[in-house]
């Protein structure tokens, strides 16, 4: 491929970590401020910023084994290439390297072997309020990252508005943004890094920071970044919003670059082979749990009507999803909820506890297990994610939620009794039921010799 064509280009790239010392590295603002004003030219250059690294060879060959106990490797001999105006996610495991190698890309960090390129400009989003000095208010700090990006001033007074309004800080834009809550950081650092028109756009996953609204809204605003031609990476653990945004994924394990393809290919891989049982999973350390002062998570599982953890359902058969909790306080009405999604993103449906038992009743302390039964013929083949949540009601309180909390696939077969019947072809839609069809028929009254006299 003709470097012309590239947005970015990894190569070998690998990254150690001595445990127990720490590393030298220009976080602070003071540093980043020096180095910009040392070099203006670099940081102004509109069209072309091109980030080299040298090799350090004091570690010696990153894809040789290495057992020494003080070493770390964050990542092991990656190689990939980007195109101008492709949307790339990284996924894997946490540990995988992910976020070291966007801070690899963006220059907070740099590599102990080998070779990054990035053409155009670039904004980041890899941690809350990354880039924005917390004695300046919310306004100089937009006018400040978008100087740093190498934009005029009128080309930021162009944009201020829409990012005041997209991220919602209007009241507090004029106060420091070290009284910002984590939320108004990440949504205001999100509404710069979007709306400044970067050529390339590095997204780390603090979305999760942010509410449900906002989520949604970023992910709707970098669908429109990518559709709109500009070079998107994102690393996330949300599938659904891979699969929707992603044109390609790339999968890192311990640091090695696993898989390299089609969204679906390499999610598919990833929860088969690097999450083990995808239809289960646990919380076991109550210290990262999903939980607030009321309840905390403990489990979610999928299971077929025998009671078996099921990683695949036939799409004719019922199956149960549940939800193991632990209410910490008495006195509070609970409603768990489940919100099923496809490869695509889209919500094939939500449902919310509807047991006579529980409903508008305050639970008192203990563990609790809410299941849901899912009738077969209902859902579409393919994988689904499912998302789970508690509720608080009078007023409305999320009390914890986990996206795409676990995964499993609905497999059908071109013969049998689901809504297929005898069609081969690929059938849309997020769900696939089987409805009762009838119909009438009424035999022509007219004689055929009525016909030829006419």
């Amino acid at each position: 491929m003709s470097n012309k064509n590239l947005a970015i280009k990894v190569e070998s790239i690998s990254k150690i970590y001595r445990i127990g010392i720490k590393e030298s590295i220009n976080e602070n603002f003071g540093s980043l401020i020096f180095n910009f004003l040392r070099s203006p030219l670099k940081n102004y250059q509109k069209y072309r910023s091109l980030y080299k690294f040298d090799d350090i060879d004091s570690f010696g060959d990153p894809r040789a084994e290495n057992n020494s106990s003080d070493i770390v490797w964050a990542l092991r001999d990656v190689s990939f290439e980007v195109k101008h105006g492709e949307v790339l996610g990284i996924i894997g495991r946490n540990g995988a390297g992910k976020s070291t190698l966007l801070k690899i890309l963006t220059k907070v960090t740099d590599p102990t072997r080998g070779r990054a390129e990035i053409r155009g400009r670039v904004s980041s989003l890899l941690e809350v309020g990354t880039g924005f000095h917390q004695e300046l208010t919310g306004k100089e700090n937009i006018y400040l990252n978008g100087t740093i990006l190498g934009m005029r001033k009128k080309e930021i007074d162009n944009k201020f508005d829409q990012i005041v309004e997209f991220s919602g800080v209007e009241k507090f834009i004029s106060t420091p943004v070290k009284r910002y809550s984590s939320g108004m950081r990440v949504r205001l650092a999100f509404s710069v890094a979007a709306f400044l028109e970067p050529e390339v756009l590095l997204i780390d996953e603090v979305l999760a920071v942010g509410d449900a609204d906002f989520q949604k809204k970023c992910l709707n605003k970098m669908e429109e970044v990518g559709k709109a031609g500009r070079t998107v990476i994102f690393v996330s653990h949300n599938m659904p919003a891979i699969t929707r945004l992603c044109d390609r994924v790339i999968l890192l394990e311990e640091g090695k670059l696993a898989e390299d393809g089609p969204p679906h290919q390499v999610i598919k891989s990833y929860l088969n082979t690097n999450l083990g049982t995808t239809a289960a999973r646990e919380w076991t350390d109550p210290a990262t749990a999903p939980s607030s002062d009321i309840a905390r998570l403990i489990a979610v599982r999928v299971r077929d009507i025998g009671g078996r953890i099921a990683e695949i359902i036939k799409i004719q058969l019922p199956f149960i999803v549940e939800m193991e909790y632990e209410v910490l306080k008495d006195g509070s009405a609970l409603y768990p909820l489940f919100s099923f999604e496809n490869e695509q993103g889209q919500c094939a449906f939500l449902t919310l506890d509807q047991d006579p038992a529980w409903q508008r009743c305050p639970r008192p302390k203990g563990r609790y297990v809410s299941t849901v039964h899912i009738p077969g013929n209902l859902l579409n083949e393919g994988m689904l994610f499912i998302g789970c949540g508690l509720l608080t009601m009078n007023p409305s309180n999320l009390e914890f939620g986990a996206d795409a909390a676990v995964a499993f696939h609905v497999a059908d077969s071109l013969t049998g009794s689901s809504s297929r019947g005898d069609y081969s072809r690929n059938m849309k839609g997020a769900v696939r039921p089987l409805l009762k069809w009838s119909t009438q028929y009424h035999p022509s009254t007219l004689e055929v010799s009525d016909i030829h006299n006419d």
